[in-house]
C-alpha cells in the first residue's frame, strides 16, 4: 500500500526532503503512522525519540522539528489520497441483496478536532464559553471500501452545508445525511446527479403529502392534502409511506431567485421504545426499499460515529499537544493514514477468515492494531532490512537520557555526586 520507493518519491515531489541526510522519509513515515499506543500522547518530542530508536542514530532537535512544515502537510495529504485510491481498487465489502442495483452506501458527517487555545485566532471555535480553537474534519465513509472515501479539513465555524460536494460521483449511490445537511436544494442536486439520499426530517420542515405508497385498511387518518404537522399528532398507524411536495428557492442567478417544487418520499415509523414517530425524507423509490428498510438503513449512520471514535480514542486525533499549525494539520492527516493502514490489515484478516468475518468488529480490531503497532513497526523495518546493533541502540538511549538543562542544579548532587 505504501512501498518505500513511492514514499521516497512522494517525499521528494512535495519537498519534505531535498537530500536524504539525517532524516530518512520512509522511517519518518512509519514513525508517525505507527507511532501510536493505547494511552500514549503524540508529542513531537516523543515522536523524535521513537524516530531515533528506529533509525539507530541521534537527530538534532531542530532537524526533526523543522520537518513539521507545509511540505510535510502536503506529503501526508498525498498519502491519504493514495491510500483512499488504493482502497477503492480493492473493495472490502459487497452490498447485500437488498441493495442490489446501487453502487455504494456512503455516509457524510463532520467532527470537531479540539486544538491548543493559542490557535483561537487562527481557527476560532464555533461555540465555546472560554477561548478555544478547533478544526472541522469532514468525512465521507464508503460501505464498499469499508473506510474513508474523502476527507477534508475546514475551520470549525464553517457551516456543514459548505463541507459537502455533490457531483457525478453520487450516481447510483445512497448517501446518508445528518440533520446538519438538511436542505432541499442539496437533495435536489443529489437527485439531478442520479444519486439517492436518506435523512431525518427536520422538525421545522412541513412538507405537503400528495400521495401514499402503502394503503391501510380501516378507519385511518387521511393524510393526502395535509402537511406533516397537521396529521402527525393524530397518526395511529405503525408505518406511513407517502409522497410529499416541497417548495424551495433556487440559487440566485442574475439578481433573481426562482421557486422550484420537487417531490420526495416521506417515511414515518413508530418507535415503541421512544413512543414517537421517526420521520425520514428520501428519494429512494418504494419498489426498491420499503419503509421499514429505509428506517433500518438510516441506522447505518452509526458507522461514521465509530470511525470518529476510532480516530480520536485509538489513533490520538484528539491529542495533538502543539500550537504549531503545520504540525497539527500533518498529524491529522497522519491519523487518517493510520486508519487506512489499519483497515487494509483488517480486510486481509476478514478475507483470511470468511466464516468468522462478521465477528471482526472495527473497534475491537482497532484496539488490537493500536496495541500491536510497535510489533508491526519492527516487522516493517525487518522487511526494509533496517536493523541495529546493541551498541547503536545504547548510544541512542544514552543521548536521549541526558537532561537538556545543562546548568540545572540537582538536589542529590550535594550528597551523592
Amino acid at each position: 500500500m505504501y512501498p518505500a520507493d513511492w514514499v521516497r518519491e512522494t517525499a521528494r515531489k512535495t519537498g519534505v526532503v531535498k537530500r536524504e541526510r539525517r532524516i530518512d522519509p520512509v522511517l519518518l513515515f512509519w514513525t508517525l503512522v505507527l507511532g501510536i499506543g493505547v494511552s500514549s500522547q503524540r508529542s513531537l518530542a516523543g515522536l523524535k525519540r521513537r524516530y531515533e530508536e528506529l533509525a539507530g542514530e541521534t537527530v538534532a532537535m531542530s532537524s526533526f522539528y523543522e520537518r513539521f512544515s507545509p511540505e510535510l502537510v502536503r506529503f501526508f495529504h498525498q498519502c491519504v489520497i493514495h491510500g483512499i485510491e488504493h482502497q477503492a481498487q480493492t473493495p472490502g465489502r459487497i452490498l447485500g441483496e437488498r441493495l442490489q442495483g446501487f453502487k455504494d452506501l456512503v455516509i457524510q458527517d463532520n467532527t470537531i478536532v479540539r486544538l491548543h487555545e493559542k490557535l483561537a485566532k487562527v481557527w476560532p471555535a464555533a461555540r465555546a464559553r472560554k477561548v478555544a480553537a478547533g478544526l472541522k474534519l469532514s468525512t465521507v465513509v464508503s460501505a464498499v471500501a469499508d473506510g474513508p472515501k474523502t476527507v477534508r479539513l475546514f475551520g470549525e465555524r464553517t457551516h456543514d452545508l459548505k463541507t459537502i460536494r455533490i457531483g457525478p460521483w453520487v450516481r447510483d449511490r445512497i448517501i446518508l445525511l445528518d440533520l446538519g445537511f438538511f436542505k432541499y436544494h442539496l437533495f435536489d442536486r443529489i437527485a439531478r446527479n442520479g444519486g439517492f439520499f436518506v435523512t431525518r426530517l427536520k422538525s421545522t420542515a412541513d412538507p405537503l403529502v400528495v400521495g401514499v405508497n402503502r394503503v391501510w385498511r380501516g378507519n385511518s387518518v387521511d393524510v393526502v392534502g395535509h402537511t406533516v404537522r397537521e396529521f402527525l399528532p393524530r397518526l395511529r398507524r405503525q408505518v406511513l409511506d407517502a409522497d410529499v411536495e416541497v417548495a424551495f428557492k433556487k440559487r440566485q442567478y442574475r439578481d433573481s431567485r426562482t421557486t422550484k417544487t420537487e417531490r420526495f418520499r416521506l417515511v414515518c415509523v413508530y418507535d415503541e421504545e421512544a413512543k414517537e414517530y421517526h420521520t425520514y425524507l428520501t428519494n429512494i423509490p418504494a419498489d426498491r426499499l420499503d419503509a421499514e428498510e429505509v428506517a433500518l438503513l438510516y441506522r447505518a449512520r452509526w458507522e461514521i460515529e465509530l470511525v470518529f471514535k476510532e480516530l480520536k480514542s485509538l489513533y490520538q486525533l484528539d491529542k495533538i499537544p502543539t500550537a504549531n499549525p503545520h504540525a497539527i494539520k500533518a498529524l491529522i492527516w497522519v491519523a487518517i493514514v493510520t486508519m487506512l493502514v489499519s483497515r487494509r490489515l483488517y480486510l486481509l484478516v476478514r478475507q483470511g477468515n470468511p466464516e468468522k468475518a462478521p465477528r471482526f468488529t472495527h473497534l475491537r480490531w482497532a484496539r488490537i492494531f493500536a496495541e500491536k503497532s510497535g510489533r508491526l513497526e519492527e516487522s516493517i523495518l525487518r522487511f526494509l532490512n533496517i536493523e541495529h546493533t546493541a551498541m547503536e541502540m545504547f548510544l541512542v538511549y544514552e543521548s536521549q537520557a541526558l537532561d537538556p538543562n545543562v546548568k540545572r542544579h540537582r538536589l542529590m548532587e550535594d550528597w551523592v555526586p
